[in-house]
């Protein structure tokens, strides 16, 4: 197996806090370990301390290897309730606060955890006070404010002596037991619990620092959450077990605040995604990232076009890793001075691989990988507290990698993102490649939907509304992609939906493809919008129809002589009593008899 792996074999076989204390003692008590979202520096000494005083009162609210949840953002109190968790023999379960009361309290009671740690400062914040009282019909919320204002004299004496005795004061884990519970993003269903191991993650932390040279006056800078495995092990705890000074900050998304923050300490190593190091050097006065040496990023594909800006505007390398929960996470990662754009890099040294072939494919085959980093197993939602090994040691990624002569990997997709037309594999990620190729100011992400004559069709959903499949087509073919990596239909949308992890919500594009689609097909059912051709015909014939319309109109009118004048004099005629008629009135008036009332002569002449 060799020295490297040997020694990461060897090293791996201590328990998380027994790792930071080790690294504590040789950077020494005054040497800053974080720097907070606020600012605030804190040394090895200010966490261990505080991670000591504040494991009391958990002990004596929890039963012992009992599961926590730790429902904190990235920071130093995130890292502190963690320790403080494992100092008194307990199990940190860190918990997703962007899922949804559901799913957390689906997390809870896979992972059997009764009891979760928060702050009652991020709640208000984060304006969290909805999930929480969700929460709290499920499980009981401990804020880290009421634990503070109850510490007792002996939590304090713990503080000063526990570090110095661990295994006298504090609970001291073995290796192999349970270090942490961590969770699938739920996008499939109820979410799994992850259990890994002291060893697994000291394992990764060892396996991260063969592979990946760094300098003595590196400063890490993580904004990624701690509730995920990529900012846990990578973003916190190598940093701080390495000795190294890391800067934290609470939120990816704060892309404005992030490029100062860089700038201002310093750091040269950043974490990140594609999607937020494209946002944080949009926002970047020019030169505000300089500082950085390297950003290393995963979750998702890293775009040439963000190597690019990196390289040209702030003079750092891109560093594209490939990891899983289940592995710790990292499994490979590309290496300062040897990026290989299209790969992920190699494997971590002690990773053992095995490809297996996928009908329809060639060259490529699905992976399983097995090492000291791979998982105990996982917790299901059907049998809680039920822990499943994965088999022989070997776990299946679900993705589609190929592995070229020199040892790089290349990710060429997962296989729920693999579209079988016509009997043949597409993969969404050559699809998303594409569309990010032609317009690569924009976010698009690829969907799978059923068709009834080829069994399945691509969708592209794309926050660029002009998006316009033609073109699309006319690219593959000019750059050999074949025809069938074009997508069916293009729907557009205000925005691509980001889990808080920073990875594509495809369940929300699945609903926004299928949403679109039938947008599409309502607006195909429509009459169609006539030409101009036809409008003009159109508005001819409206004149033509007017021109008739008045002609009945006039022929219904007096003749031309019969002026008004006429009109008027002819009404007088008719209702004026002629001079014959007045002569027979008279006659006849003489023929009544004579009356002597003169009254009643009046109303016989009226």
């Amino acid at each position: 197996m060799g020295d490297p792996v040997n020694r990461i074999l060897r090293r791996s076989k201590r328990s998380v806090i027994s790792a930071y204390l080790e690294s504590a003692r040789r950077k020494g008590a005054k040497a800053i370990a974080v720097i907070d979202g606020d600012g605030r520096k804190m040394s090895y000494q200010d966490l261990t301390r505080a991670a000591y005083a504040l494991g009391g009162p958990i002990a004596r609210m929890t039963e012992s290897r009992e599961n926590v949840g730790v429902l904190l953002p990235t920071g130093a109190g995130a890292v502190i309730s963690f320790l403080a968790i494992h100092t008194r023999g307990r199990t940190p379960a860190m918990l997703n606060f962007t899922a949804g009361a559901r799913n957390l309290i689906s997390a809870c009671r896979t992972a059997q955890v009764n009891r979760v740690i928060t702050a009652k400062k991020f709640i208000e914040m984060a304006s969290l006070e909805k999930l929480i009282a969700g929460l709290s019909d499920a499980v009981n919320i401990i804020y880290l404010e009421d634990i503070k204002e109850n510490l007792l004299k002996r939590d304090k004496a713990m503080a000063i002596a526990g570090p110095f005795l661990p295994t006298l004061f504090a609970g001291n884990p073995k290796c192999e037991e349970t270090a942490v519970v961590l969770f699938t993003s739920g996008t499939e269903g109820d979410p799994k619990g992850v259990v890994l191991s002291h060893s697994n993650i000291l394992a990764n932390i060892e396996q991260i620092s063969a592979h990946v040279q760094l300098e003595p006056t590196d400063i890490f800078f993580n904004p990624l959450p701690t509730f995920h495995c990529y900012g846990l092990t990578a973003g916190a705890l190598w940093p701080i077990i390495s000795g190294y000074p890391v800067v934290f900050h609470p939120s990816p998304l704060q892309t404005k605040i992030i490029p100062q923050r860089i700038f201002d300490t310093s750091s040269t190593v950043l974490f990140a995604t594609d999607t937020f190091l494209q946002q944080y050097m949009r926002a970047s006065n020019e030169g505000g990232m300089s500082s950085l040496r390297i950003a290393v990023c995963g979750a998702e594909r890293v775009r040439d076009e963000t190597r690019q800006t990196a390289e040209k505007q702030f003079s750092f390398e891109v560093l594209e890793g490939y990891g899983v929960t289940e592995a710790s996470p990292v499994l490979a990662a590309n290496q300062p001075g040897d990026p290989r754009p299209g790969t992920v890099g190699k494997m971590l040294q002690g990773v053992e691989t095995r490809i297996e072939p996928v009908e329809g494919l060639e060259g490529a085959g699905r992976l399983h990988v097995r090492g000291p980093n791979i998982m105990k197993g996982y917790l299901s939602p059907d049998e809680p507290g039920v822990l499943k090994p994965p088999p022989d040691g070997w776990h299946d990624t679900g993705d589609i990698v190929s592995i070229d002569d020199g040892g790089y990997v290349s990710i060429r997709g997962r296989m729920k993102r693999f579209a079988k037309i016509g009997g043949e594999m597409v993969s969404l990620t050559v699809v998303e490649n594409c569309a990010s190729t032609v317009w690569p100011d924009n976010r698009h992400a690829a969907a799978i939907l059923p068709d009834p004559k080829r069994g399945e069709q691509i969708i592209l959903v794309s926050d660029y509304a002009k998006a316009d499949r033609a073109l699309l087509l006319a690219w593959a073919q000019s750059h050999g992609v074949p025809e069938l990596a074009v997508p069916k239909k293009i729907v557009s949308v205000e925005e691509i939906p980001v889990l808080g992890t920073g990875k594509t919500d495809y369940l929300v594009v699945e609903r926004q493809a299928k949403d679109g689609l039938a947008a599409l097909a309502a607006k195909a059912a429509e009459p169609p919008e006539p030409t101009k051709q036809e409008l003009k015909k159109r508005a001819a014939e409206e004149r033509r129809e007017a021109k008739e319309a008045k002609k009945i109109a006039k022929a219904g009118e007096p003749h031309e002589s019969e002026t008004l004048a006429d009109l008027e004099e002819s009404d007088e005629t008719s209702q004026a009593p002629t001079e014959d008629t007045g002569a027979k009135l008279q006659t006849a008036a003489k023929s009544e008899p004579e009356s002597d009332n003169f009254d009643d002569l009046k109303k016989a002449a009226e």
